[in-house]
């Protein structure tokens, strides 16, 4: 409802007190806040990005949020996921956040799903909502959010962060570019790691999900669209602590949205149902222990995650290979002279994904290998458990 009836909407007392910091400015005034208790904000995911704007809009005044997200609090999740706390680890997130929300405006109306956003339920679960926010951390859901939000006609207030820098934009609003202006095609899969696998700084999150909180109030109030981000993309490198931005126009050349699709597919994901076919021998961490308990000395097993990784934890006899440099080519050297006199090679990561890669650049050189599934993270959870998760 961004063009709400103001007449039918009322501030009570305790409103006027909490809500006064607003009210005395007059770029928001209690017009500006009776707009923020009429409108609707849906945020898909609860996690780095959604953690502080969630709050924020919470505190804000929204009198309606959504939630979609399907996961559980872990305890991995809290150097950067601010509205869960210890309490909740292995709770539903949403439950988390709805308890943190209530607790900052016990007004608020807060519906939660707990389920995956799908081609099946998107438009139905995003259609009640005047703003959509993509607090995601991948690229089949971020593509169905935009055709999703292009469909419905809705306002899309995007961001994403990786290591130490994030991005954030308004997209499909008042004409401007949308999820696809900026991303035509999906990177190649695997190309683009996930944050549990490169990492991200913990604040970083704050920086980029307050940013997407402060573009959905300002959608709200009504400011001029040549304020907001859209047509803007804002780019934040927390290292370096520089902002800077890129223009974005809307391709008058893009494929028209006229439906939703087979996201993961377009991504070249496989489905959740049918693990990727890597084409590689694999083995249990089960199968493996076994191997490492036995007299057999006729294997190699590398580790190709990074040094710090391997610092926190590590499967007994690996030896540390990392991917960049099997990708650069030092690494495939290094292999061939652990292989002297050997007939198997084992590759094991985190969670199975970069020790395939690795090994498939390895098979392109003569050498052919196994992959451990699920990784060390498998390890601690089927094997040793005092080996940390992370």
């Amino acid at each position: 409802m961004l063009n709400p009836n103001l007449d039918a909407i009322s501030l009570t007392k305790d409103e006027y007190e909490r809500y006064a910091r607003h009210i005395i400015l007059p770029e928001v005034g209690l017009e500006g806040q009776k707009r923020l208790k009429a409108a609707s904000v849906l945020c898909v995911g609860t996690g780095g990005l959604g953690s502080p704007l969630l709050l924020y809009l919470a505190a804000s005044g929204i009198g309606r949020i959504g939630i979609v997200d399907f996961d559980v609090v872990e305890a991995s999740n809290l150097q950067r996921q601010i509205i869960h706390g210890m309490s909740w680890v292995g709770k539903p997130k949403i439950e988390s956040a709805k308890y943190r929300i209530l607790e900052i405006n016990p007004n608020c109306q807060v519906d939660l799903y707990n389920t995956r956003l799908t081609s099946e339920n998107a438009l139905s679960i995003l259609e009640p909502y005047d703003i959509i926010i993509d607090g995601t951390d991948n690229f089949p859901t971020r593509y169905l959010v935009n055709d999703a939000c292009v469909l419905l006609n809705k306002p899309n207030v995007y961001g994403s962060i990786f290591r130490f820098e994030g991005q954030a934009t308004v997209f499909n609003y008042q004409g401007g570019p949308n999820y696809r202006d900026l991303y035509p095609e999906p990177p190649p899969p695997g190309m683009v790691p996930s944050c549990a696998e490169g990492g991200v700084l913990g604040v970083l999150p704050g920086v980029i999900g307050t940013i997407q909180a402060t573009e959905a109030i300002k959608i709200i109030l009504g400011v001029d669209p040549a304020k907001t981000l859209s047509g803007r993309l804002l780019l934040y490198n927390a290292m370096e602590m520089k902002f800077r931005e890129l223009k974005l126009r809307p391709n008058p050349e893009r494929p028209v949205i006229d439906k939703l699709i087979d996201y993961e597919q377009f991504c070249g994901i496989p489905s959740q149902q049918a693990p990727a076919d890597t084409g590689l021998p694999e083995m249990t961490v089960t199968e493996l222990k076994a191997l490492l308990d036995s007299p057999a000395d006729d294997y190699v097993l590398i580790d190709v995650r990074n040094p710090n990784e391997y610092q926190i934890a590590r499967i007994p006899k690996a030896v540390l290979v990392p991917l960049p440099e099997i990708e650069s080519g030092e690494g495939v050297a290094k292999v061939k002279e652990l292989l002297q006199g050997k007939k198997r090679l084992i590759a094991h990561c985190k969670m199975g994904g970069r020790s395939a890669k690795a090994l498939q650049i390895l098979k392109q050189h003569g050498i052919e290998g196994i992959n451990v599934k699920g990784g060390i993270n498998a390890w601690s959870k089927e094997v040793d458990p005092s080996v940390p998760l992370y």
